[in-house]
């Protein structure tokens, strides 16, 4: 039997609970620095929170400092590790090799982030040779590329995106918004440069494709994959959004939860969830109605049409209606869905150009704008992307996690004692001493609705046994109930105890010279320590981050699996038509700036270059070069 995991973001203590209590396994958090995603930080004090309430459940917590490191912060991020160690954190996620040596001697395992690029089953045997627990591979990789990677390296944990935005690039290898905006992707602060609008334009000069946002990405469902994902090899399902709020937390969980566990029930021989505890839900979840800009299964089957969304990186939700007519100040549509007061909808006007409108009061199919908007026009289509009353249920606490445990009750000669069993394996037990006063009558339906008070414990009793006797006795409430506190003090003590100590990753020194693959070449190296580290297992050559020295870079500024040609139907490996475009064709943005694209046909990729003078250099935050190139 192998646990399946599913892995959800937070963005704070709030969003991590209510991950939780949802029916999450994991969850991944920031701390207050060196996450790839700066804005989403968290102190250690409720880091160590999360942990704490996250062990009721044996559920993990994962701590992101997946960024690149300068080598005039390697102080700080050390003692950062030092006092996360102290939390009871379950791994740590990096980008950077450096945290192999700053992390050695904690006993925290360390996952290899999405940051990493991971390709290749040469890639994940690298890694796990370094000492990882854990590799999270490119989004962009096939069923038949993940079972391929599991079959050669089966001995690693595999994770997974299911779920969430997707960036155009490989995770890693994306240096644009660095280029154009000093904002680098791999120190979290991502300009989203690939949501912008751009000209497609050939080298005659001629407009292929106007004012569209080439670049960005639907977003990713794998909803109705996991089942195939887990045969593959794949442990942990992870779901994107560490930016998203708590509202989106509690829908998607749901919902991917809810999957797990039906998976889980029809084949428990082969799969059961990796954490304890049964999530309750007080609604019905629907990844439709949260945050999302149109889904895709990306590369799951090899390529497919219609992984973009060129019209908008917004989301316009599910379509709801056709507008009729107009009259005055309300819209009448044409309904598909029933809509409702402080619903959001928006449109598409005559320039293409996503516009919205907030409904103030909703009649049947008559509709009241807080303000009619410009453009809105009979014959267009409206989408609902704000679902107002399904907000506020999930404002409220929508979930409770219980885990069941099966009491016996029985008569001693001296007393009653009370034993309970966990589906965590716990077996624990509780006596009173009380003298045995007969009841008028037998009262086991009484017994068993004291015995199923537990209250706001974390524990429901699933099965209620009366042994010895016992309902031939009266009972006082407040004895039962002393036995259901010391029951579930012991449970709570057990489960403490329980949680496994975590095991240190062997050293480099350990590990000895690796092997390497010909083709292996680091990029993003921006510290001695990591530089020192690739030399020790004999790679010599690798690229400066160009965060550190922007005049030594000579990568593309994105690798795209997205592919241009391929999604406007010229792609004659795929069955396209050849294009009547003149190569190379290069995408325009801003008042005159411009990168170009390259086809790389024998990878299936697209890169895209920069135009300008390659020698330009751009300040970064810390305003010089760092160490490792002066």
């Amino acid at each position: 039997m192998r646990r399946l995991e599913l892995l959800a973001p937070a963005k704070d203590l709030s969003c991590g609970i209510a991950a939780i209590d949802c029916g999450a396994d994991a969850v991944y958090i920031g701390a207050g620095k060196f996450g790839a995603r700066a804005a989403a930080g968290n102190s250690v004090e409720d880091i160590a929170r999360l942990a704490d309430y996250a062990r009721r459940f044996r559920a993990k917590v994962y701590v992101t400092l997946n960024t690149i490191i300068y080598d005039n912060e390697i102080d700080e991020i050390r003692h950062l590790v030092e006092r996360l160690a102290s939390t009871g954190i379950d791994a740590i996620l990096v980008q950077d090799l450096a945290m192999l040596s700053l992390t050695a001697g904690t006993g925290i395992p360390l996952h290899a982030s999405t940051q990493t690029d991971i390709r290749t089953k040469d890639d994940v045997r690298l890694l796990k040779r370094l000492g990882f627990a854990r590799v999270v591979l490119a989004r962009e990789l096939s069923l038949e590329e993940i079972r391929a990677i599991h079959v050669a390296v089966p001995d690693i944990e595999l994770e997974a995106f299911v779920h969430g935005a997707l960036c155009v690039s490989y995770s890693g290898a994306c240096y644009a918004s660095q280029h154009f905006f000093a904002r680098s992707a791999n120190r979290g602060t991502c300009a989203q440069f690939c949501r912008m609008k751009f000209d497609l334009v050939d080298s005659a000069g001629a407009v292929v494709k106007r004012g569209s946002h080439l670049l960005s990405l639907k977003d990713l469902a794998l909803i109705n994959r996991l089942e195939e994902l887990a045969d593959a090899g794949i442990t942990s399902f992870k779901i994107e959004g560490r930016l998203k709020d708590a509202a989106y937390v509690k829908n998607v969980v749901s919902a991917y939860s809810g999957r797990l566990d039906e998976l889980c029930r029809r084949r428990s021989d082969d799969y059961a969830r990796s954490s304890s505890g049964t999530a309750e839900h007080d609604f019905t979840p629907d990844i439709r109605k949260t945050f999302n800009r149109g889904y895709t299964e990306y590369f799951f089957n090899g390529r497919q049409p219609g992984i973009a969304s060129f019209d908008t990186p917004k989301a316009t939700g599910e379509k709801v209606g056709i507008v009729k007519k107009i009259e005055g100040k309300c819209v009448i549509i044409t309904g598909f869905k029933a809509l409702s007061n402080g619903d959001g909808v928006c449109f598409f006007d005559g320039n293409n150009e996503l516009q919205g409108f907030r409904i103030n009061r909703a009649e049947a199919n008559r509709l009241f704008p807080l303000a009619m908007p410009e453009g809105l026009k009979v014959g267009m289509a409206l989408y609902r992307n704000k679902d107002a009353a399904f907000d506020k249920l999930l404002s409220q606490n929508v979930a409770t996690r219980k885990i069941p445990i099966k009491l016996t009750f029985s008569a001693t000669p001296g007393g009653f004692s009370l034993a309970a069993e966990s589906e965590l394996g716990q077996s624990v037990k509780a006596e009173i001493c009380l003298a045995h006063e007969p009841a008028n009558k037998p009262q086991p339906d009484y017994l068993r609705t004291l015995l199923s008070r537990w209250g706001n414990t974390i524990y429901k009793p699933a099965e209620v046994n009366i042994e010895g006797n016992a309902e031939q006795y009266f009972v006082q409430s407040s004895a039962i109930t002393r036995l259901r506190h010391d029951l579930a003090r012991q449970l709570d003590e057990q489960i403490q105890a329980g949680n496994q100590t975590l095991k240190e990753v062997p050293s480099l020194k350990q590990q000895g010279q690796i092997a390497l693959n010909q083709h292996f070449k680091p990029k993003n190296v921006s510290n001695l320590i990591s530089r020192e580290l690739y030399e020790q297992i004999g790679c010599r050559d690798f690229d400066v981050a160009p965060e550190v020295d922007p005049t030594d870079f000579n990568l593309p500024l994105m690798q795209c699996k997205h592919c241009l040609r391929y999604a406007l139907g010229h792609c004659e490996k795929h069955g396209g038509t050849r294009p009547a475009w003149r190569e190379p064709l290069f995408l325009h943005f801003g008042t005159d700036r411009r990168v170009r694209l390259d086809f790389d046909c024998k990878a299936c990729q697209m890169n895209v270059w920069p135009c300008d003078n390659a020698q330009e250099t751009i300040k970064t935050k810390h305003g010089r070069r760092n160490d490792l190139t002066q």
